[in-house]
C-alpha cells in the first residue's frame, strides 16, 4: 500500500467529521482572537498587579496555542495537505515561530527573538512579535467574518462612504488607545477630546500636535502614533483596491469613478495585487529611509541601539507618509538635530516620494516599465506621471528659490547659516510643504514668505499619495484650462494631450471645495478664537495658516496649536477629515444619486469678468 493510499483511506475517514470540527473551530476563533486582543490592550494600556498581568499573559499564550492547534487541524484535514502548507507559507511560519517561541520560553524563560537580539540593545522584541502576530489573526478574523456574513449583500454601500467610514474607525480606535494610562508619562493618558484631536492628526497623516510626542507620550504611545500613521497613510490607495474586491457584495462598478481622485483608474480595476505592490512598496521605502536615518544620526544622540533603530523607522514612516511627527521636541528644528544635514535632506527624500504617489513611483521605478524603456528608448512615462513629477520638481523649486530669497535677509530664518544650511533648510521647507516637518521655527518665519507656504500648502501633493490639497494634477489641469482660454483654444491640453470637460469639472470643483473650505474654517476660527486675534505677535495670518495645514493635511504651524480652544480644535478635527478623504469625496458621499442624465436645458448666455 503506497502513502498516498493510506492518504486517501484517512481523507474518507475523516469527511463526515470535516466540516463539524473546523466548523467549531471557526466558532471558537472568535471567542478566542477578541478575547486574546482585549487582553493585550488590558495588559499593554494599564498599570496591573504581577498576579492580574500573569493571568492576562496566560490568556494571551493559550489563545496563541489555539492558533496552533487550529492550523495543525485544518491541515490534518486537508485533502492535499502539501498545496495547503504551500497556499498558507505565510502562515505556516508564523506558526512554526510561534512553535519556536513556545519551547524557548518554557526551556529558558525568554523568547528566542529576544535572547537574538538583545546583544544589539533592542529590547521588547516579544512585545512586538505579540501584537504582530495577534493583529494578523484580527485581520484574518474580519476577512472571514465578512466572507461569511450573509446580511452584507443586501446593502448597497457608496465607495465614498465606505472609504469615510474607515478614517472614522482607525481615528476612534486611535482615540481609545490614547486614553489609556500606559500611553502617556504621567499615567493618566489623554482626555477624549485631546486624544481624538491627536489620533485624528496622526491617522490623516496631517501632523498637528496639542502636547510635546517625545515628552508627553511613552513608548507605547510611541508605537500607538506609529501604526496611526501607517495605516492612515496606506488607507487611501488600500480602499481603492477594496472596492475592486467589494464589487461583488453590490457596490456597482460605475461607482468606481469616485476614487478617481485617489488612485489611477486603470492600476485599481486592471492590475492585480495592486494594495499587494503598495504595502511592499511602501515598506521597501521606508526600510531603506530607516537605515539611512540610522546611519546619518548624530553620534550619541540616544540612549542605545535600540532607541536609535525605533527613532529610524518611526520618523521613516512619519517621512513618506507626509505624517510631519517626530520624537523631537522642537521638530528637527530641535537643537539636537537642527545641523544634521543628511538626516534633513534623507526627510526630504522620503517626503518628496511620498507626496509624488505611488502610481508614478510604479511607473518611474517599476521593474518592468523601466525594462521596457531601456528595450524601446522612446516610450515615455505616463501622462499622470508627467503631471506628479514634473510639477512636484516646480514647486520644490519655486519654493526653494522664494525661501532663500525672501529669508536669507537680516532677521531672516537662515540668515545666520551658512550656504550648505541655508540651501538644505530651503529645500526642505518646500519640498515639505506637504509633510509638517519644519529645520526652522514657523513663528519666526516672515510674513511674505509665510503666505507663500500657505500657497504651497494649499497646492500640496500629487494624487495616489500620502499628501493632502487640492492636488498637483488639479493645479495642472486648472492652469491648462485657464491657458487655454486665454489663448483662445477650444479644447485646452497639456503634455500634448486634449483635457476633457468632465476632468476641467471636476478640477475645478475640487479647487471650490477647497477654497471654500478654508474660508469657512477660517471665518469659524476667527470667532472662536479671539484671544489668538489679541495678541500682538498672532493675528489673522496664523489662524489661515492652521486652517490650510488642517485642510490641507499638512501639520506645518506657527506655534498656536496648543493655544487653540476646545471649539476650535473640532474646527480643525473637521477640517483634517475632510482634507484627507477629500472634499469631493464627502460630497458624493452626501449626495443624492441623478434618476437620469439624458436631458439638457438650453444653454444661458451672460457676461463674465
Amino acid at each position: 500500500m503506497t502513502l498516498h493510499d493510506i492518504r486517501e483511506r484517512v481523507n474518507v475517514f475523516l469527511h463526515p467529521h470535516r466540516e463539524l470540527v473546523l466548523g467549531a473551530f471557526r466558532t471558537l476563533n472568535v471567542f478566542v482572537t477578541l478575547l486574546a486582543f482585549a487582553s493585550l490592550i488590558a495588559y499593554y494600556g494599564f498599570p496591573l498587579d504581577s498576579a492580574i498581568a500573569g493571568n492576562l499573559i496566560a490568556v494571551i499564550k493559550a489563545g496563541f496555542a489555539f492558533y496552533i492547534l487550529h492550523f495543525l487541524t485544518r491541515w490534518f484535514f486537508d485533502f492535499h495537505p502539501l498545496r495547503f502548507l504551500r497556499a498558507n507559507t505565510l502562515e505556516a511560519i508564523m506558526m512554526g515561530t510561534l512553535v519556536l517561541e513556545g519551547f524557548s520560553d518554557m526551556l529558558t524563560g525568554k523568547v528566542f527573538l529576544g535572547r537574538a537580539l538583545s546583544p544589539l540593545g533592542i529590547e521588547s522584541v516579544e512585545d512586538w512579535t505579540v501584537w504582530l502576530v495577534q493583529a494578523y489573526f484580527l485581520i484574518v478574523l474580519i476577512i472571514e467574518l465578512s466572507d461569511r456574513a450573509r446580511t452584507l449583500p443586501k446593502f448597497r454601500f457608496h465607495p465614498a462612504t465606505l472609504f469615510i467610514l474607515s478614517f472614522l474607525f482607525l481615528i476612534l480606535s486611535g482615540t481609545g488607545l490614547l486614553m489609556l494610562p500606559e500611553m502617556t508619562t504621567d499615567g493618566l493618558g489623554m482626555n477624549f477630546f485631546d486624544a481624538l484631536f491627536t489620533s485624528t492628526s496622526a491617522t490623516c497623516v496631517t501632523g498637528l500636535m496639542i502636547e510635546n510626542a517625545e515628552t508627553f507620550f511613552t513608548h507605547k504611545g510611541h508605537v500607538v502614533l506609529m501604526v496611526l500613521i501607517k495605516l492612515g497613510g496606506l488607507n487611501i490607495i488600500a480602499f481603492g483596491s477594496l472596492i475592486a474586491v467589494l464589487a461583488r457584495f453590490g457596490v456597482g462598478v460605475r461607482q468606481h469613478e469616485v476614487i478617481e481622485d485617489f488612485v489611477n483608474r486603470g492600476s485599481i480595476l486592471g492590475t492585480r495585487g495592486m494594495l499587494g505592490r503598495v504595502i511592499m512598496w511602501s515598506i521597501g521605502i521606508e526600510l531603506v529611509g530607516a537605515l539611512m536615518l540610522f546611519i546619518f544620526w548624530p553620534g550619541q544622540l540616544f540612549d542605545g541601539t535600540g532607541d536609535r533603530l525605533f527613532n529610524s523607522i518611526f520618523l521613516s514612516i512619519s517621512a513618506f507618509n507626509n505624517a510631519g511627527i517626530s520624537l523631537f521636541g522642537d521638530g528637527l528644528a530641535d537643537a539636537r538635530v537642527s545641523s544634521a544635514w543628511l538626516v534633513h535632506w534623507t526627510v526630504t527624500l522620503l517626503v518628496f516620494f511620498g507626496a509624488l504617489g505611488m502610481v508614478a513611483v510604479f511607473d518611474l521605478f517599476g521593474k518592468d516599465n523601466l525594462r521596457d524603456r531601456m528595450a524601446k528608448p522612446w516610450r515615455r512615462i505616463g501622462f499622470a506621471t508627467k503631471i506628479a513629477l514634473y510639477y512636484s520638481i516646480g514647486l520644490v523649486a519655486i519654493g526653494s528659490i522664494a525661501y532663500l530669497l525672501l529669508e536669507s535677509g537680516q532677521g531672516g530664518t537662515i540668515a545666520d547659516m551658512g550656504w550648505t544650511g541655508r540651501i538644505t533648510t530651503a529645500v526642505f521647507q518646500s519640498a515639505t510643504r506637504t509633510s509638517g516637518f519644519n529645520t526652522v521655527d514657523m513663528g519666526m518665519v516672515g510674513t511674505p514668505m509665510l503666505f507663500m507656504l500657505i500657497i504651497l500648502m494649499f497646492i500640496g501633493a500629487s494624487s495616489s499619495s500620502t499628501g493632502g490639497g487640492i492636488k498637483t494634477s488639479t493645479f495642472a489641469v486648472v492652469i491648462a484650462d485657464v491657458m487655454g482660454t486665454i489663448r483662445g483654444r477650444q479644447h485646452p491640453q497639456l503634455y500634448q494631450r486634449t483635457i476633457g470637460a468632465a476632468l476641467r469639472s471636476r478640477a475645478w470643483g475640487i479647487l471650490m471645495f477647497f477654497i471654500v473650505g478654508n474660508l469657512l474654517g477660517t471665518f469659524a476660527l476667527c470667532i472662536s478664537e479671539p484671544h489668538i486675534l489679541a495678541t500682538s505677535d498672532r493675528g489673522f495670518l496664523q489662524l489661515l495658516f492652521e486652517q490650510v495645514s488642517a485642510l490641507g493635511t499638512v501639520g506645518l504651524s506657527t506655534g498656536i496649536t496648543a493655544d487653540i480652544s476646545t471649539v476650535g480644535r473640532g474646527i480643525l478635527i473637521a477640517s483634517m477629515i475632510v482634507g484627507r478623504v477629500g472634499t469631493l469625496t464627502v460630497a458624493f458621499a452626501f449626495s443624492r444619486s441623478v434618476v437620469s442624465r439624458n436631458y439638457k436645458y438650453p444653454e444661458g448666455h451672460t457676461m463674465v469678468g
